[in-house]
């Protein structure tokens, strides 16, 4: 039984400080894996026999589809020039046609993970989040996730080493991608506690089955190919191993039981002798692995999750009111019907409020195979002095207090949306976006950001400017209009550059849009 290394990396790490909307980003992606406000992709490893591409019993799997991935991704690191590393290059067809990366598996697994990927997720991130899940999600140790990683522009050289190649081949190209001898016995194990070797791809290796449970004639490295364990070292010291790259038909590619040996099987027989072991070291390498990135690529603080985090936010300006949506997680709390959250807020008039949040619907989500849950509460629509605004956001929870250590939850007010939007024709769509600005606030430049995610699932970021206007026209005493025709039905971020800073809120929330006067 392993010891989850969650709390030592939670007593390390510093957390984050909201507003900061790449790492609000990257914790939804982390944390948020399954129910509310969840992106939904850890689904496709539980169960973690799934493989979502054909579920009738073809022997593959997504967990071990994922963890390839990410390694083939990674191995074309070159530790002493800098270059490559995990940066989705393997997403490129240049890549992905050489005999180092046979199979399907890593088109199947970027459909999936690109969901994943936005404006502040590159593919790059849900690769290596995709990995971390297959372990954790999967009887693995819990692993620190950072982001931050960057989408290759184009293929990397080759580096994957193959199952031919000699034992000293291998030994340099792991140290190439920055690993020892025993750090690269110890990475092979950890990954081949999932999956196997495919017939089809290496016939040679793999006989053909003739399983109906197993149509695609998969030899496992292991007896427990869809979960995490030492298997894969206990069986092969205890000499009843069946992974195919240990005693497979073709000794020439029998790739592991080279590397398994090469230390006199010191390193495995340690692993099979301790279960422990075996995951606290997969746990640093896989976490080393997925943070092996190209130079010059700063990587986050480790991602983990606020005690208390606003989601969603958006601000809309309707007259004289404001009116404010949100989400707002709070970690590891279990539901208590009497139990009472508020929100307080601070103006710019120097006034304090505060309002119920309503426990949504269906409002929790979880992580790691319910390891880790949340509840999330919220307000929708709720309308407020749209002239005194909203600067400084805090909570009680049943009287106690969390305002991130007196910093509390900063809101920014000064360009938003609103209301006065209009539409000239639904169909085809065209209309008028307006933009409200805060007097005093001197944007260099406003636009709108759209996102797309382009075929090979790397986000693609379009930018629009919307032009000041000539004379100001008044909202109301306090916001000045904006104004940009759009005709798409797009979801737009509505960005402002002010002081050197970036300030962003969503647009055209669904609904407001009424007709412009003629």
């Amino acid at each position: 039984m392993f010891i989850p290394l969650i709390f030592y990396f939670f007593a390390t790490a510093t957390a984050w400080v909201y507003p900061n909307p790449q790492l609000e980003a990257l914790d939804r992606l982390r944390w948020d894996q399954t129910g509310f406000n969840a992106l939904g992709i850890s689904i496709f490893v539980g169960p973690c026999n799934f493989f979502f591409v054909d579920t009738n019993a073809t022997g593959r799997s997504d967990a071990a589809d994922w963890i390839r991935t990410a390694y083939h991704d990674m191995a074309t690191h070159n530790a002493n020039d800098g270059t490559g590393g995990l940066d989705a290059s393997i997403r490129f067809g240049e890549e992905q046609v050489r005999s180092e990366n046979v199979g399907d598996g890593f088109n199947n697994t970027l459909s999936i993970l690109g969901i994943g990927a936005s404006r502040y997720v590159s593919l790059a991130d849900t690769i290596a989040v995709g990995a971390i899940m297959a372990f954790e999600n999967c009887g693995g140790p819990e692993i620190p996730f950072r982001g931050g990683r960057v989408d290759a522009d184009g293929p990397n050289t080759p580096g994957v080493p193959e199952p031919q190649d000699s034992l000293d081949s291998h030994i340099a190209a792991f140290a190439r991608q920055g690993f020892t001898q025993t750090e690269m016995i110890s990475l092979v194990a950890c990954g081949h506690s999932f999956g196997g070797v495919q017939h089809a791809l290496f016939p040679d290796v793999v006989p053909d089955l003739n399983d109906p449970t197993n149509r695609q004639s998969v030899q496992h490295f292991d007896s427990t190919f869809t979960n995490f364990d030492n298997k894969v070292a206990s069986e092969y010291i205890a000499g009843t191993t069946q992974n195919p790259l240990v005693v497979g038909l073709n000794d020439t590619k029998n790739s592991d039981k080279r590397i398994f040996g090469s230390d006199g099987n010191a390193t495995m027989l340690s692993f099979a002798n301790s279960p422990q072991l075996f995951a606290t070291t997969c746990s640093s390498l896989i976490a080393r692995m997925v943070d092996t990135v190209p130079n010059g690529v700063q990587l986050t603080e480790v991602v983990t999750p606020l005690s208390v985090k606003p989601a969603n936010l958006q601000l809309i300006l309707n007259g004289d009111n404001m009116v404010i949506t949100a989400d707002v997680r709070f970690w590891n709390m279990t539901f208590d019907a009497n139990r009472v959250i508020l929100m307080l807020w601070d103006d710019h008039a120097g006034g304090t409020h505060n309002t119920t949040l309503a426990a949504r619907r269906a409002g929790t989500s979880s992580a790691i195979n319910d390891r880790y849950s949340a509840l999330w509460y919220g307000l929708d629509n709720f309308a407020f002095d749209g002239l005194a605004g909203i600067k400084t956001m805090r909570f009680t929870v049943n009287g106690e207090l969390e305002d991130q250590d007196g910093l509390g939850f900063v809101v920014d007010d000064s360009v938003i949306f609103s209301a006065s939007s209009c539409l000239f024709s639904p169909h085809p769509l065209a209309g008028r976006l307006d933009v409200a600005v805060r007097n005093g606030v001197n944007p260099s430049r406003i636009f709108l950001e759209n996102v797309k995610i382009d075929s090979s699932g790397h986000p693609v970021i379009t930018e629009t400017d919307i032009p000041p206007p000539a004379q100001p026209i008044a909202a109301n005493a306090v916001y000045s209009i904006w104004s940009h025709n759009v005709t798409d039905n797009n979801l737009y971020r509505i960005v402002a550059e002010v002081d050197g800073v970036n300030i962003s809120t969503w647009a055209n929330p669904a609904g407001v849009f009424s007709s412009c006067p003629s």
